[in-house]
Order: C-alpha cells, then sequence, then structure tokens
C-alpha cells in the first residue's frame, strides 16, 4: 500500500486499495514525476533500482524535465531515455 503521505500523488486511484506492486511502471512514474525527497526515498526502498531506471529509460509520459533529470541521477544516456527522443 502507498503511505498516506504519498496519497496525493496518486489522486486518480483509491489510496487505500492501490497495491504499488501490481503496477510498478505507472507507480515509478508517477513518483518520478511528481514526488519530493521523501517519496523518492520511499521509492528506493519499495523498488529495485533496475526498475526505476527501465522507467527512466522507456516511460514516454515522464515530462522532458523529470526525464532528463532522473537520467542524470542514473546514469542513463539521453539518447536511451524514450521521454527525451523527438518524433520525427
Amino acid at each position: 500500500m502507498i503511505p498516506r503521505s504519498l496519497r496525493p500523488l496518486f489522486w486518480d486511484v483509491n489510496g487505500e486499495k492501490f497495491d504499488p506492486s501490481a503496477f510498478p511502471d505507472y507507480t515509478i512514474a508517477r513518483v518520478l514525476e511528481f514526488g519530493d525527497k521523501e517519496a523518492v526515498e520511499w521509492l528506493r526502498e519499495s523498488f529495485t533500482e533496475e526498475a526505476i531506471k527501465q522507467v527512466v529509460a522507456n516511460e514516454r509520459r515522464l515530462s522532458p524535465r523529470s526525464a532528463n533529470f532522473w537520467a542524470v541521477t542514473y546514469g542513463i544516456p539521453a539518447g536511451e531515455v524514450a521521454a527525451l527522443k523527438t518524433n520525427h
């Protein structure tokens, strides 16, 4: 379950019933996009670094700003981050 303090990040689901492990990509992306330090600490305790990196690399719904920040944080080249690729 999601801690009560993080439920505002998940405004579109029932926070009392939502199981983050059942929807890891959604959960990770939501915290990466909207979370604060506390939320990121929870994320790192709840999911593996590899799972987080996979979302950074593959989640197109991350804003370019968030995608770039997390790509730098995790050492992922910008060319390997879906949210930073332009469609021409």
